[in-house]
């Protein structure tokens, strides 16, 4: 079974988020910065990667979104400060 990864976009500092699933993060996130990945990313400019986490099967990342997307805003904003207080746009470290 090949992995796969959860991760969440923002426009900005604590503003909005979208949460997705992929088994190929950087070419996955490539496509929402050319608003080619969602409608909803282009229309409310999510492209800021602020969040990513692998998973060794595909099924265990789908299941985790699913879950996520449940979640209070609140919690995904812990979840977010926990490992990136900043919100830095991680891309440029998934590409080296």
């Amino acid at each position: 079974m090949k992995g796969g990864w959860v991760y969440i976009l923002a426009d900005r500092y604590r503003g909005g988020t979208y949460i997705g699933v992929t088994a190929d993060l950087p070419k996955r996130i490539w496509q929402h910065r050319n608003c080619t990945g969602s409608k909803f990313t282009a229309k409310y400019k999510r492209s800021r990667l602020v969040y990513a986490e692998s998973h060794e099967r595909i099924e265990e990342a789908i299941a985790r979104e699913k879950a996520m997307k449940k979640w209070l805003r609140s919690w995904k904003i812990e979840l977010i400060e926990k490992e990136n207080p900043d919100w830095i746009d991680l891309f440029d470290d998934l590409n080296g």
